[in-house]
C-alpha cells in the first residue's frame, strides 16, 4: 500500500493544528484514510493525575496501552530522552493512505509552512522541504517566496493541491 506523508511547520499561533484538522475532514469525506502525528514539548500528557493510567506509569510501567471499543491510546515511558524519526513513528500506525506530520521541524520531511502574518514576521522558506506555504496575506511576506503560496483560509486549495502533488509526499518506506 503507498501512503503519503506531508509535514507542517510554523511559528506557535500560526494554524498549524486547524489546518490539519480540517485537511483531515476533507480527505475523509473523499474516502482516504488520514493519521496525524504531533510532535510534543516535554511534559505533555494525555491523561492526567490520579486516573488509572497515570498510576499506572507513575508505578513504573514501562507502557500503557488504553483500550476501549473506540479509542487505543499508546504511552511509552522511557528513563532517557529518545528522539524517535518521523520514518520511526509513521511505521507504528497502521497503514492508512495520508500521514499529516505536525511540527518535527528538523526532519527530512516534505512539508508546508504554516504562515500566519499575526504570528510571524516572515516564513521559514529557507527550509529545503518546504515545498509549499500557506499563508493568509502574501503580499505581506518581504520577499517573494521560491515555493507555491497557498491560501490559508482555504483548507480546500490546501487539500487539492496536496492531492495534485501527491508523488512529492510518497513515504519514503513505500518507494
Amino acid at each position: 500500500m503507498q501512503r503519503y506523508l506531508a509535514g507542517f511547520g510554523g511559528a506557535s499561533g500560526s494554524g498549524k493544528t486547524t489546518l490539519i484538522e480540517r485537511l483531515v475532514v476533507l480527505m475523509r469525506a473523499r474516502g482516504l484514510r488520514v493519521s496525524v502525528i504531533k510532535h510534543a514539548h516535554h511534559g505533555v500528557d494525555i491523561d492526567r493525575a490520579g486516573k488509572d493510567s497515570w498510576r499506572h506509569r507513575e508505578a513504573g510501567a514501562c507502557e500503557v496501552l488504553l483500550a476501549s471499543p473506540r479509542l487505543l491510546a499508546l504511552q511509552r515511558a522511557s528513563q532517557v530522552d529518545v528522539a524517535y524519526t518521523v520514518d520511526e513513528l509513521a511505521r507504528m500506525l497502521q497503514p492508512v493512505d495520508w500521514i499529516l506530520v505536525e511540527g518535527y521541524r528538523g526532519a527530512p520531511v516534505p512539508r508546508i509552512e504554516v504562515w500566519r502574518s499575526a504570528a510571524a514576521p516572515q516564513p521559514r522558506d529557507i527550509d529545503p522541504h518546504v515545498v509549499a506555504v500557506a499563508c493568509d496575506e502574501p503580499a505581506r511576506m518581504s520577499v517573494a517566496c521560491r515555493v507555491p503560496c497557498l491560501d490559508l483560509n482555504s483548507p480546500e486549495t490546501v487539500a487539492e493541491w496536496l492531492l495534485a502533488h501527491r508523488d512529492r509526499f510518497v513515504h519514503a518506506d513505500d518507494r
